[in-house]
């Protein structure tokens, strides 16, 4: 039998103080063709925080694929130039505003370029920052404080400095965050407090944002492959064999989660039709690594 041939009742309505509320006919499909989810982003301006390379540049990707532009904010490195020559060259609705995002002010230009330029903006990723290995003894307090200006500050200013858009807009904020938020890693005190920090300000600016139709929430990765990542992973004695143990820890798969995942976990967020309900959440895509029991590894 065909579940999706039978007749099924009208849904019962229900009204709550804000708003009447129908819920929608459901139909089972045994065999149904998959169709691609409309995300709402299409014609939508999002800006992302370091989103030329590494987990900020799949971010922007996917969200270029929605049909949104972006507007990249970062320093203009080799990957970033080479990322803006790419879309370029293939017509893609991607603009960049180079800012040293540490300094404050230059956040607040990026933002001001962004509503001379478009007038509007519905999603700010914040991204960009680095595990610059502050530790408690290795570190000190300027050091330490100089890496929440690298690392945390520009969180802040963003969103403070885009709130008027994203109010307009009711849109939504996405902080990209890490699973060292959670766990700790030893050794990396300032990007630790950087990440804690990020989680309790997601869930902060949800509960204040609230009431003006603007969301907001946090993705935690943990192992992905990067370039940066790259990068750290190559100090090491033998880097293969290192990662090679790591993956073994991670319980799906036994393998690095992509760029790809964390900005599939980011497009969803943003999307004001499929999660326009979801708000001061701190998502975890890292295979299990962070939560699951240590024995199935």
């Amino acid at each position: 039998m065909n579940a999706g041939s039978q007749n099924w009742p009208s849904p019962p309505s229900f009204t709550t103080r804000a708003r009447p509320y129908k819920l929608a006919p459901v139909c089972i499909h045994t065999h149904a063709r998959c169709t691609a989810l409309d995300l709402g982003l299409h014609d939508s301006v999002i800006l992302v925080t370091g989103g030329g390379a590494g987990i900020g540049q799949a971010i922007s990707r996917a969200c270029l694929d929605e049909g949104a532009t972006v507007v990249v904010v970062s320093r203009a490195s080799d990957n970033v130039k080479n990322f803006l020559a790419e879309m370029l060259n293939s017509r893609r609705k991607c603009d960049f505003v180079e800012a040293h995002l540490a300094d404050p002010s230059q956040c607040e230009h990026a933002v001001d370029y962004v509503r001379r330029t478009y007038g509007r903006l519905l999603g700010l990723v914040n991204n960009a920052g680095a595990n610059d290995g502050v530790g408690l003894a290795s570190g000190s307090p300027d050091r330490f404080v100089e890496s929440l200006q690298q690392n945390l500050v520009h969180y802040y200013a963003m969103a403070h400095y885009a709130l008027p858009m994203l109010k307009a807009a009711h849109g939504s904020i996405v902080n990209i965050s890490s699973k060292v938020a959670l766990t700790g890693q030893g050794g990396t005190s300032a990007y630790a407090a950087a990440k804690g920090a990020q989680l309790a300000l997601t869930r902060e600016w949800a509960a204040e944002l609230a009431p003006h139709n603007v969301r907001a929430n946090a993705v935690l990765p943990a192992e992905v492959m990067t370039p940066l990542y790259q990068r750290w992973i190559a100090t090491r004695p033998n880097p293969q064999q290192a990662l090679d143990e790591i993956a073994h820890r991670i319980p799906l798969g036994h393998r690095f989660t992509e760029p790809a995942e964390i900005a599939a976990m980011t497009v969803f967020l943003l999307s004001p039709t499929q999660s326009a309900h979801t708000t001061g959440q701190c998502i975890v895509v890292d295979g299990g690594y962070t939560h699951l029991d240590r024995a199935l590894t």
